[in-house]
């Protein structure tokens, strides 16, 4: 979750070509960690490749979810909050963006379900 000085949370919108299965869904920067790097290095080395801006003081982890238990392969997604400035640049995994308060996100059509849990739940507030 990156929030700027207005309060808002950056959401951006999947590309069709680099994920047609999660095409025309809202979801948070993100991405997959390089082995021998740390946690805060990844985030904010994606940050910095998926919309060109930088993580501005400290972040800090609001939840874990495990989105995929098969057998030999375990998947959890991360989501922290941290601040940021500046007008995304998107490259090919995004399509578009928007900052949205957290009550108008709770209201957004297509957002990533892993997503949706954590606004319903309150998570941010």
């Amino acid at each position: 979750m990156l929030r700027n000085k207005e309060g808002k949370y950056l959401l951006v919108e999947r590309s069709d070509k680099k994920y047609p299965e999660a095409a025309g869904t809202w979801d948070l920067v993100g991405g997959r960690i390089d082995p021998g790097s740390t946690l805060l290095d990844n985030l904010k080395r994606e940050v910095k490749e998926e919309i060109g801006l930088g993580v501005i003081g400290e972040v800090r982890l609001l939840a874990a979810q495990d989105i995929l238990r098969v057998p030999g392969r375990h998947v959890v997604r991360l989501t922290y909050i941290g601040e940021t400035e500046g007008k995304p640049i998107l490259d090919e995994e995004n399509k578009s963006y928007v900052w949205l308060t957290l009550s108008e996100m709770g209201k957004r059509e297509n957002l990533d379900i892993y997503l949706k849990e954590l606004v319903e739940k309150g998570i941010f507030d």
